[in-house]
């Protein structure tokens, strides 16, 4: 680690460059992605049997996922029950899509009176391991990533007549964006795995029962909770605590789980702490939230608006309803906005010829050259950037919007040639990640970048929830030139979870690590067009915590999501960057490319020679669980002296530069949570 930990240490300092701000947000585009999304068919989570074989497929005969959220993140378990129709023993391989930034930790497997835990250990020992355990006929289990699409799940033997139970945990970061969180569990797969799509064959149902429950506890009172596209009302069961439960006997895996919840209004801008300490001669580790309450103000200058229009063949059939949300997009643009179109496939092509201002009749003529376009190809996302880029000029600002799955198969597919190309253009981009299984690293380069920042796009989100969310970030000023520093306690190797500027309602959220307790002084310094602002309060970093363990894999994760983001451009060489992953997978248990987890029965570790590392962490981890869930702690650090003094901004108003929409606009409650870059880009 001696070369990554160097180049990835920020020694209690966090520096932001500067960049231009932007105004305005085309609703209608985003009216286009919902239109896109609503006629799509993906794939599902499901049983994979390869397509040559003989067997009948492995049947799931319950499908249970219960979902805790605490404040910043979320743990899911997954309970799946398998049988085999089949007269002789047969092996069962289950895949769903990879959370964003999830760290898959626990995986117990039962069979009978078996019971199988899961360690890991580096891939190719696993894999070893499995497959020697499989044709000795014992039982056993192996979960692995397959990049950034799928997980994927092996247990052998599911007998004849006996079924067999399997439970996955896995954690993920969360965060709340004007006021709402946003969780999603996803089922439906985005089809965007073509080798594995020709080999395998899936099957989705559930045949005996089907359920979900979700607990969302918060330190701060909570006004609503809602999931999208599921039965089921949610109960308040007090002010900081909602539940939600569904139950089905049987369904279909086709449909991904979207939780919103909403914070109270009001709330102040604040600093939050949570941490893990086990000993005064331990190293802690800790998430720090910022939520800034701060006066940012809408903008008002005229902006060039560039679309760059994924046209791929997974985009079939969707063009009329491309052709309506461009309408409505173009309906919302000012006399003194310009717009640009690019489309792309196997090669990029400008629908217009250069920057157009939207009379009737111009309006009229981009309709209609939308409504002739038709789907088909290859993906050549870099060549359908190229092109837009080229048609910027610099003496205007622009938002670059990109739809797309990111999924690049023709062209330039380095994500480094990604970033030398956005590093060359001073941009706002936004990019609307389209389904699960979409290239999220890719995305995350590009907008390393450019200072921009990327949405997930589930079929089910609340697309209006998007259009206000994203509008929020568009249409005012942001901070600019942000400077976090943390003086008085030695932390170190902080993950660099901020964009190159904060956005109205963004968190500013990183994990890091600390030698010892004690008061520790914040600063944020940063910079509006109006002039510097600056901002401080004094923190308490304990010198013992028992609370959070999960803050090890969850810290561990992130550090994991920085070395393969310095790999994909350029900046480790990818030996280096394959034996710290390894490590940090191996000495957190967290399943990554570079390891594995080998699931067996006790004598079976004993064989090998595996610790129980994993054992030990996850009862680590459930006893403080059950403590937390007896009652709320405030995670507060800065109620003695606020480093903030206006309230946080809201959907609709609230905080500071107040609002441009209602929320009443979209219900009890809108989505929230678009997907920050991890990394600054340098001062240009």
């Amino acid at each position: 680690m001696g070369a990554v930990k160097s180049c990835l240490v920020m020694k209690n300092k966090i520096r932001i460059p500067k960049i231009l701000t932007g105004r305005g947000l085309l609703s209608g585009l985003l009216c286009a992605v919902s239109s896109l999304l609503a006629v799509s068919h993906s794939h599902s989570a499901g049983i994979l049997t390869p397509v040559s074989s003989s067997d009948q497929a492995v049947e799931i005969q319950e499908h249970h996922v219960d979902v805790r959220i605490t404040d910043g993140f979320a743990r899911t378990l997954i309970q799946q029950t398998f049988s085999n129709p089949n007269p002789h023993d047969v092996e069962a391989v289950y895949a769903f899509p990879v959370p964003e930034s999830a760290s898959l930790s626990e995986i117990t497997i039962h069979s009978g009176e078996t019971v199988l835990e899961g360690e890991v250990i580096a891939r190719d020992e696993a894999e070893r391991i499995y497959e020697e355990e499989k044709a000795k006929g014992n039982d056993v289990g192996l979960g692995s990533k397959e990049s950034y699409q799928r997980y994927e799940f092996r247990v052998f033997p599911i007998r004849p007549g006996v079924e067999t139970r399997i439970e996955v945990v896995y954690y993920q970061p969360l965060k709340i964006d004007l006021g709402v969180g946003r969780y999603v569990y996803p089922i439906e797969e985005g089809g965007t795995d073509e080798a594995s799509e020709s080999f395998w064959t899936r099957k989705e149902t559930v045949a005996r029962s089907f359920s979900a429950e979700v607990s969302v506890r918060s330190s701060y009172p909570l006004d609503d909770l809602r999931v999208k596209g599921f039965p089921g009302t949610p109960v308040q069961e007090d002010a900081n605590h909602y539940t939600w439960r569904f139950d089905s006997a049987g369904g279909t895996l086709n449909q991904d789980l979207v939780v919103y919840y909403r914070l109270a209004q009001d709330l102040p801008g604040r600093v939050d702490l949570v941490s893990y300490k086990p000993s005064e001669a331990e190293p802690g580790y800790f998430m720090l939230t910022l939520t800034p309450g701060v006066d940012l103000q809408p903008i008002t200058q005229g902006t060039d608006y560039l679309f760059i229009l994924d046209l791929s063949g997974s985009m079939n059939g969707k063009m009329a309803t491309l052709t309506a949300g461009v309408e409505k997009a173009l309906g919302k643009l000012r006399p003194e906005d310009r717009v640009h179109v690019v489309t792309f496939s196997d090669k990029a092509r400008k629908l217009t010829r250069d920057w157009v201002t939207l009379s009737s009749d111009n309006a009229a003529g981009l309709i209609q050259q939308v409504s002739g376009l038709t789907a088909g190809g290859s993906t050549n996302l870099y060549d359908g950037l190229r092109l837009g880029l080229q048609q910027i000029d610099d003496d205007r600002p622009t938002n670059v919007l990109l739809i797309t799955d990111a999924v690049t198969n023709q062209g330039a597919l380095d994500p480094a040639d990604f970033h030398a190309l956005l590093k060359q253009h001073d941009v706002r981009l936004f990019g609307f990640l389209m389904g699960n299984s979409a290239n999220w690293p890719l995305m995350r380069a590009i907008c390393d970048a450019s200072d921009g920042f990327y949405s997930s796009v589930s079929n089910a989100d609340d697309i209006v929830g998007k259009i206000l969310v994203a509008k929020e970030k568009i249409a005012y000023e942001s901070l600019l030139d942000v400077d976090v520093k943390i003086s008085g306690v030695r932390t170190s190797e902080l993950t660099e979870d901020f964009n190159g500027k904060v956005f109205r309602g963004q968190q500013l959220v990183t994990f890091g690590r600390y030698k010892q307790g004690g008061e520790a002084e914040l600063r944020l310094n940063a910079r509006k067009t109006t002039g510097d602002l600056n901002y401080q309060t004094r923190i308490e970093f304990p010198e013992q915590s028992l609370d959070y363990p999960e803050l090890e894999r969850l810290w561990a994760m992130s550090r994991i999501e920085q070395i393969e983001l310095l790999q994909s451009i350029g900046q480790l060489s990818g030996q280096e960057s394959k034996e710290s992953i390894r490590d940090l997978g191996v000495a957190y248990q967290l399943v990554t490319d570079e390891t594995s987890m080998i699931v067996m029965a006790e004598e079976g570790f004993q064989r090998h020679g595996i610790e129980r590392k994993n054992q030990e962490r996850s009862q680590r981890e459930q006893a403080a669980q059950s403590q937390r869930q007896v009652s709320v702690n405030s995670t507060r650090v800065d109620s003695k002296q606020p480093m903030f003094k206006m309230p946080a901004p809201r959907i609709g108003g609230g905080g500071g530069g107040g609002g441009a929409m209602g929320f009443e606009v979209v219900g009890l409650l809108t989505l929230a949570g678009a997907g920050m870059c991890l990394r600054r880009r340098q001062s240009k």
